[in-house]
């Protein structure tokens, strides 16, 4: 096993982690990141200021404009970006679009890719992704309600949608749908929409505890929405499939850059507990903050591994999925662990928004269950133990 890491990626690593402490910290004020997430004028000054530094989609293959990362150089890249909240927004490596821009890459045919790929990597326009339904499709993708009629030319999509990140402003969706009648009577299958179509309707936008994606989460409906034949994304059918494309390696990079934000909330409880004093010594040489902080180190330390781990079999071809579910399962609940330790460390400094921690530990909770809560990644990783898969 070789553990060094590429001098090309250090270089990258130390760059974007420059980037990030000089420009994108100090925006962290702006008035313009809210309760529901960085305006779209503030992102596309965001992305104006990587782009400035050839900093922009890391992820992207270089004929679209990225830096044609694997999966492990993403994984380097994607937590120094993460460092700040922000930071993938500029570097337009956050979700939904990173995911979408994945499962374009690998499913979308040319002319789809230079019609939404395209301005989607250079950040000219964001994308959302509609499976997640209110009462059905989420953690169990089979109770999909959505439906797509096949009629002349195409398709006529109806249902309603929950949870749906990033649809206002968005330019394009990604809709996931199952068929209503014929030989695929049932199957799923994605399609692609521009988001200016009277059919397509956003209901009401959702107040949840988390505010670092662009655009907010929605309830959103289809009215009798048509897509024609060539806007089906892939094969009619396929959708199922298709998801699991976007969701392995998606669910990853989450780990990525919430670590990246886990690190940062470290170096701010330990710079506070090298600096207080009480009952006559600094904090960290309490044994109760010290080992607060050991504790910290060491769930940094294994989520990364189960990071670099997964990735690794990505890059070698493998499907990922035990490995994603395994690690999608570690990082969450450490990094949630480790914002909480450090709102303690920082006592009564911790429950302001003086710092970031604060808005860190709200931001992060959510990851323990959106791309699959952890009972779930559990029930699926026992299935695969029990059936000697593992």
């Amino acid at each position: 096993m070789d553990f060094s890491i590429p001098a090309d990626l250090q270089d990258l690593s130390s760059r974007i982690g420059e980037f990030v402490r000089q420009e994108i910290v100090p925006l962290e004020s702006d008035p313009r990141w809210g309760s529901h997430g960085p305006s779209e004028e503030f992102r596309l000054e965001l992305v104006g200021l990587a782009r400035a530094r050839g900093l922009l989609s890391p992820h992207v293959r270089r004929e679209f404009g990225g830096l044609g990362l694997g999966h492990f150089g993403r994984a380097i890249a994607f937590e120094a970006a993460g460092y700040s909240m922000l930071g993938p927004i500029a570097l337009n490596c956050a979700a939904p679009d990173e995911g979408n821009m994945h499962l374009m890459a690998e499913v979308a045919d040319a002319r789809q890719q230079d019609r939404w790929l395209r301005p989607l990597a250079n950040g000219s326009c964001r994308s959302c992704f509609a499976m997640t339904e209110p009462m059905g499709a989420g953690s169990d993708p089979g109770l999909l309600e959505t439906t797509a009629e096949q009629v002349p030319g195409g398709f006529r999509i109806s249902g309603r949608k929950w949870l749906i990140t990033g649809a206002e402003d968005a330019g394009f969706i990604i809709v996931m749908a199952k068929q209503a009648g014929g030989e695929k009577d049932g199957a799923a299958t994605m399609f692609l929409a521009d988001m200016d179509q009277p059919e397509i309707i956003l209901e009401r936008q959702l107040d949840t505890m988390d505010s670092s994606f662009t655009g907010g989460h929605w309830v959103m409906r289809f009215d009798n929405l048509f897509v024609p034949d060539q806007d089906v994304l892939g094969a009619v059918g396929e959708g199922f499939r298709y998801a699991q494309v976007r969701l392995a390696p998606a669910r990853l990079t989450h780990c990525m850059r919430w670590l990246g934000s886990a690190v940062r909330a470290q170096d701010i409880a330990r710079d506070y507990a090298t600096r207080r004093t009480a009952f006559g010594k600094p904090l960290v040489e309490h044994e109760g903050i010290g080992f607060m902080l050991a504790d910290n180190d060491m769930d940094i330390y294994s989520a990364r591994l189960a990071i670099w781990h997964t990735a690794w079999v990505l890059d070698q071809g493998g499907r990922g999925n035990m490995e994603s579910s395994r690690a999608k399962v570690i990082c969450s609940e450490a990094v949630w662990r480790v914002a909480d330790r450090c709102v303690q460390i920082l006592g009564g400094l911790g429950l302001t928004r003086d710092t970031v921690v604060e808005r860190i530990f709200r931001d992060i909770r959510a990851f323990r269950i959106y791309d699959g809560p952890s009972e779930v990644h559990r029930w699926s990783m026992a299935r695969r133990i029990a059936g000697g898969k593992h």
